[in-house]
């Protein structure tokens, strides 16, 4: 009720302000888009001629999702801007795009005629039922000749068969109509939301001393557009270097299209997994038991809904805290990968609450709800055409946060402006990408790949296996000097020797001066652990009681090159004096006594298999219950 009381005030007062000054409508392109992982940022350049006096410029057909803090207005030029406002045009809302209007026109058509078609079938069936009903030839004490029996045989088999055959046709047809309506249904879906929204709108009032042609710059932050990054990691062997290529997956639904605009990424904000587990210490202590690797979700799936339970295809899907993200598909299922940290995962979409739920499992379906409130609480204001006393306050200056710049750089009066993102290249908090042609991404909310850039990573290559939570070795790059690439966190599709092996995730946030990037399992690498019961023992000696492990490691390297491995086990560690941990055998291994970890470091030559032994004792109070692995 508040809008439409601001939205008549507004209507009766045009008459007043539009005698005041003159508002001169103008419609800019999109020159230049700096995406940022939410959000992005939009630069229009447009000139115009100015006469003598005050004027107010109306710069019309934007997106209906400007963050109005961040608009800035620069002009070149003999002028003063004087303000400067935003606001939404809910009369004239914005034209859906030819694609778009073209399938719901087909939709519509094929709508009548399947309503046609289920109308001829629903008369079919009436003079079938009817047939049936008066196929009895004449009456009870009436007697039928043979002719006329054959006569009334044939009258009804003719008719039956011509009716029940048109009915086949129709119901072929019929169903060849529905199957056009489900396939440019599921286009629609593909496309954007149906919603209609407002004309996104600013309003600059400058003063000119004389008649003046001005450039004018305008830029502002927008919603609903996103990107995040991914790899492609390819190694041949390992004896050359690791190919990276380096994309974002940008989507925008801004309500405008880019079209040839110069195109900048910023970094300020299938299922196989290829992640290499992590070994925990081992702490000895009574009523404790043993370190217990359920191996945590690393990936997660499902479908994301709204409230009628339909697919939502173009949902953002982020870790929280990270740059990692997805996007759902035409039938709203998606996939991401998270890292070692990842608990949390964000669903949002244009005109839905958004959410963040934890990870629960490894399928996780969800429900977005649209958001009534977003879009309703816009203050509605009739096209520049205020009394003064209302348009004035808003073209002073007084919405928070809303800046403009003349070549002198006057600020307007009122609060500060919250400044647009750091734009500085070469930080590895704040990095830009700068597409070197120009491109174009249509408002369409679907998901594109750009290449951003091809990288040859020198690397040193290393096998790796803990043979305790899983008896697989992966194959570890290890790159150093990494920084100098930028690289984000973000999910990658391994190539290993010409094939696809899965997907492993490149965190960047974990690594130190060597990014360590994990290529995937290796089947060739074979990696067995085994108890040795012969060494497995349990005595009493006085008041102690002793119990010993054994255990033995085998690698067999079938390859046809010689690798360099690592191979990481455990031995308990105590955490009382009364319990005593004694390492008697670890076959050459380095001994970490604060953890318990064991490694192994070596080469192992093409065809040949190494063994490694470890045991150790605990000795504690007989009268004690301990569990020793």
């Amino acid at each position: 009720m508040k809008t439409i009381c601001l939205l008549i005030l507004c209507l009766l007062s045009s008459g007043l302000f539009a005698q005041e000054n003159k508002v001169n409508e103008i419609k800019t392109e999109v020159n230049e888009v700096t995406v940022f992982l939410e959000g992005a940022q939009i630069t229009s350049r447009k000139t115009v001629d100015l006469t003598a006096g005050i004027s107010v410029l109306k710069f019309i057909g934007l997106s209906p999702f400007i963050e109005a803090k961040s608009i800035q207005v620069k002009a070149d030029g003999e002028l003063t801007i004087l303000a400067i406002n935003h606001q939404q045009n809910f009369i004239d809302k914005l034209e859906k795009p030819k694609e778009l209007s073209d399938l719901e026109s087909k939709l519509d058509l094929l709508d009548e005629k399947i309503n046609l078609e289920n109308t001829h079938l629903a008369i079919l069936q009436e003079q079938i039922a009817f047939l049936q009903a008066n196929r009895q030839i004449g009456g009870r004490n009436q007697e039928l000749s043979v002719v006329k029996l054959k006569e009334a045989a044939d009258f009804y088999g003719n008719q039956l068969t011509a009716l029940k055959l048109k009915e086949i046709e129709r119901n072929s047809t019929l169903r060849e109509l529905n199957k056009q309506k489900t396939d440019l249904q599921n286009q629609l879906n593909t496309l954007t939301s149906k919603k209609d929204y407002p004309n996104g709108e600013i309003l600059v009032k400058v003063e000119a001393k004389k008649n003046v042609k001005v450039a004018f710059e305008l830029s502002y932050v927008v919603g609903n557009a996103s990107w995040f990054p991914s790899y492609d990691i390819r190694a041949k062997n390992i004896n050359q270097p690791v190919e990276l290529i380096y994309k974002a997956n940008v989507r925008q639904d801004t309500k405008m299209d880019w079209s040839n605009v110069k195109l900048r990424f910023s970094s300020a904000n299938l299922n196989i997994s290829g992640i290499a587990p992590d070994l925990e210490p081992y702490f000895l202590n009574y009523n404790t038991l043993p370190p217990v690797y359920n191996r945590s979700v690393n990936s997660v799936s499902g479908r994301v809904v709204d409230q009628n339970h339909q697919p939502m295809p173009g949902v953002s899907i982020n870790v929280q805290g990270t740059s990692i993200g997805s996007v759902t598909d035409m039938n709203g299922n998606y996939s991401i990968t998270l890292p070692g940290q990842g608990s949390y995962l964000t669903y949002s979409f244009i005109g839905c609450i958004s959410q963040t739920l934890p990870v629960t499992g490894k399928i996780m379906n969800v429900l977005l709800e649209e958001d009534q409130v977003a879009l309703d609480e816009v203050v509605v204001v009739g096209y520049g055409v205020q009394k003064k006393s209302l348009l004035s306050s808003a073209l002073e200056g007084k919405i928070a946060g809303v800046a403009a710049n003349n070549k002198e750089g006057m600020k307007i009066r009122g609060a500060s402006s919250i400044p647009v993102p750091s734009m500085a290249v070469e930080k590895q908090t704040s990095v830009n990408f700068e597409i070197k042609t120009p491109y174009s991404i249509k408002s369409d909310n679907k998901s594109y790949s750009v290449d951003m850039e091809v990288y040859e990573l020198p690397a040193s290559f290393q096998y790796f296996c803990v043979p305790k939570i899983d008896q697989t070795a992966f194959l570890i790059a290890h790159v150093v000097d990494w920084e100098k690439y930028n690289l984000l966190e973000g999910e990658a599709n391994i190539f290993f020797e010409d094939t696809y092996v899965g997907k492993t995730l490149l965190d960047t946030r974990a690594a130190s001066d060597t990014l360590q990037i994990s290529l995937g399992p290796d089947k060739n690498v074979m990696v067995s652990r085994e108890k040795q019961k012969d060494f497995t023992t349990k005595q009493f000696i006085g008041n102690k009681k002793e119990e010993t492990r054994s255990w033995k490691t085998s690698v067999k390297n079938n390859k046809n090159q010689p690798i360099n491995m690592i191979v990481l086990d455990q031995v308990p560690v105590s955490t009382l004096e009364e319990i005593e941990v004694e390492v008697q055998l670890i076959s050459g291994a380095k001994h970490n006594t604060e953890t318990g970890e064991i490694k192994w470091e070596f080469m192992i030559e093409p065809k040949a298999k190494k063994e490694f032994e470890w045991r150790y004792s605990v000795k504690y109070p007989k009268n004690k219950k301990l569990m020793v692995e």
